[in-house]
């Protein structure tokens, strides 16, 4: 049993997978006391991300089991913290907590730092688990900006950092569900043209009329794939199933740049030749996003919902994240 220490005796009560089955069921644990540096945050809504499904089901073989978009209320605060004060709404995304000392740290990179702490799955500075967000209080824009603190930096980032948040650009967005129609949401607020690439035919209307995307890709015609070559200059892909890429690669300009942040239960194959011929953040997004009055679309859900959403989202039948109404029983 995990030895609980004296400063980790916060009582907490949640949602676990406690094997590789993928259902969650009730869990009471623990959670650290507030430190100096931290704030304590009662949990209001909490996304549902599919790399928490991977994880329940312990599809990438490291699971120690139990989310990480977090939103809610600040019910306590360090006394060396000033940025936050009681009663602030305030996020927790897919880390929480990192060294702040080092090279990656200062540069603003703190998910390279050595002693970086996710969220869920991962051993706190304390020796202890992290549990995530499917619970009632955490030490680390409501509901639809939950999905923001995972699925909005996963994709503003590398937008970001790979120049694709430039006005003409041209972006493929491959797969249009949690990840994707967000980065068709940023794409078109920075004044770029997108065309979304999908397995699914029957999601053109929503890509073209509702999210405002500039042109449909079906990813299985290879007919309209061979029109558009050469023609992207980047594409961002958000698919976490296996899926080929020589198809998507043919799309990009000498020098574009594919971005990969979906994550497949099995590694993807690139093939060589594709390669040879041619190939703070989250405050910031979080402006921005404000700004532009850019939300994740979502279903809210109540806690004892949560097995049959993550059924749902097995079956893709989302659109686009179930985010948990954690107070409402």
């Amino acid at each position: 049993m995990e030895k609980v220490p004296e400063e980790h005796r916060r009582k907490t009560f949640g949602l676990a997978a406690k094997d590789a089955s993928g259902i969650l069921s009730p869990f009471s644990f623990s959670r650290r006391n507030n430190g100096d540096e931290d704030i304590t945050l009662k949990i209001l809504f909490c996304g549902i991300c599919h790399s928490d499904l991977h994880c329940i089901k312990n599809e990438w073989r490291n699971a120690v089991y139990q989310s990480h978009e977090i939103v809610g209320v600040v019910t306590e605060v360090g006394r060396n913290v000033s940025k936050f004060k009681l009663g602030d709404r305030a996020g927790v995304g897919c880390m929480v907590g990192s060294c702040r000392s080092c090279g990656s740290c200062k540069q603003g990179f703190e998910n390279y730092c050595p002693q970086m702490v996710l969220t869920y799955n991962s051993v706190d500075g304390d020796g202890t688990m992290t549990y995530g967000g499917y619970s009632d209080a955490v030490v680390p824009a409501i509901g639809q900006g939950a999905p923001l603190l995972c699925a909005g930096i996963t994709v503003y980032s590398p937008m970001k950092h790979f120049g694709l948040n430039e006005p003409g650009k041209h972006l493929g967005v491959v797969g249009l569900g949690g990840l994707g129609h967000v980065a068709v949401k940023f794409a078109k607020a920075f004044g770029m043209k997108v065309t979304v690439i999908s397995s699914s035919p029957s999601k053109e209307k929503e890509a073209m009329e509702r999210l405002g995307a500039d042109a449909f890709l079906v990813s299985s015609s290879m007919d309209q794939i061979l029109a558009a070559t050469g023609t992207m200059d980047g594409i961002i892909n958000t698919v976490s199933a296996t899926h080929p890429l020589m198809p998507l690669l043919i799309l990009l300009k000498t020098h574009g740049k594919m971005i990969m942040v979906g994550a497949p239960e099995k590694p993807l194959e690139v093939p060589a030749f594709s390669l040879i011929l041619g190939m703070e953040d989250t405050q910031e997004m979080l402006d921005f996003a404000g700004k532009h009055g850019i939300t994740a679309d979502v279903e809210v859900i109540r806690m004892d919902y949560v097995n049959t959403a993550m059924e749902r989202l097995a079956r893709n039948d989302v659109r686009y994240r179930f985010v948990i109404d954690v107070p409402t029983p």
